[in-house]
């Protein structure tokens, strides 16, 4: 008898261990990491999110499962470029791909992704310090000028890896139409590095090859744009082509530039104007677009319901505001590609017609 009660008293031990373990997690993996790819422009708005969306899924139960689970989410910042070839070339698993350039998606992504989401904006202006030289004199009018000085040391991310490095070469020649300089690109680019420009019946194409070959004296490269931020700040860097985002969260100053050449204009000119600009990269040809970021769940990803939450963050009414106080512009509704394949959590936060620029 004494050991039947010993016997029904180690099997409830056992048996309410089982159903605690299910219940909180304890004997099976009790975090949940949601893998987010994102451009480096995007890593503060991002970490943002981030702590809200942690907070609100510190114990989260997948559909049909007893086990509550937190989620923790692991930001991976590169260049925009870079992030999609881990996917594709290295294949690696991201469950969330935020890029600074959304048309790198449907060019690269076709065959990992069924959808994208446009979700924000940004402009191109010229980033420095009270450490640069001649930051009393640089303005919007003058500063390839001031860029060509030779005790100047100014930079771009690579346009391999970073949009913000192609658009800033796409900057620099729309400058040339803007301002009437016929010189600019041929002075600041192409005797400084091996990148070319060629023009052939009013189309530009910048032609960049693996190796950049930079003049390190005058010009510097990073992979991407947000690393040029602590050469500015340490003074080893005079002046660095930049997202606005960047330098409003980097508390850096800037030159506004004109929308005819900033890539931020949204007038039928100003469009029409940027699509004379074309680029040839290693890893492709691209042609000249407004500013809009991109955002999609590859098709492997490991947790895509939680990937579509994430993403509802990112856009919903708080996401939009972090975004706008962090100079990245909302586009609302997020404009959506393939609308009928889109996540049904994300659909009362997107459109699949026109753009609203409000």
């Amino acid at each position: 008898m004494r050991r039947r009660y010993i016997y029904a008293f180690v099997t409830f031990i056992i048996f309410t261990t089982i159903i605690g373990g299910l219940c909180t997690g304890i004997l099976w993996e009790s975090t949940i990491t949601l893998r987010v790819f994102c451009a480096g422009s995007l890593a503060l708005p991002l970490e943002r999110i981030k702590e809200r969306f942690e907070r609100d899924f510190s114990s989260y139960r997948p559909p049909g499962s007893l086990i509550a689970y937190r989620v923790r989410v692991q930001l991976e910042p590169a260049g925009s470029v870079q992030c999609i070839r881990k996917i594709i070339d290295i294949g690696k698993r991201a469950d969330v791909l935020a890029v600074a350039d959304y048309s790198l998606i449907p060019d690269m992504m076709m065959n990992y992704t069924d959808w994208y989401l446009r979700f924000a904006k940004n402009r191109i202006v010229i980033a420095f310090t009270d450490k640069s030289r001649y930051a009393d004199e640089i303005n919007s009018r003058n500063w390839f000028q001031i860029l060509r000085r030779s005790d100047v040391r100014w930079g771009f991310s690579n346009p391999n890896m970073d949009p913000c490095g192609y658009r800033s070469l796409w900057v620099i020649q729309l400058a040339e139409l803007e301002y009437g300089d016929s010189r600019i690109f041929e002075d600041l680019v192409e005797k400084n590095s091996a990148i070319r420009m060629n023009e052939e019946a009013g189309i530009y194409t910048c032609v960049v090859p693996e190796d950049l070959k930079p003049d390190p004296n005058r010009l510097v490269i990073r992979d991407k744009s947000v690393e040029l931020v602590v050469l500015l700040e340490s003074g080893g860097l005079d002046y660095a082509f930049e997202y606005l985002s960047v330098a409003v969260q980097h508390g850096l100053r800037y030159v506004e530039l004109p929308e005819s050449i900033d890539l931020s204009g949204k007038e039928h000119a100003d469009v029409e104007r940027y699509s004379h600009m074309r680029m040839m990269l290693r890893g492709g040809n691209l042609i000249a677009t407004p500013i809009h970021y991109g955002v999609t769940v590859p098709r492997n990803a490991a947790h895509p319901e939680l990937a579509a939450a994430f993403i509802k963050y990112m856009i919903d009414e708080e996401g939009r505001r972090i975004f706008k106080e962090m100079g990245q512009p909302p586009i609302h509704p997020a404009l959506a590609s393939n609308f009928d394949k889109i996540p049904e959590i994300l659909r009362p936060h997107c459109t699949g017609g026109e753009m609203n620029n409000d």
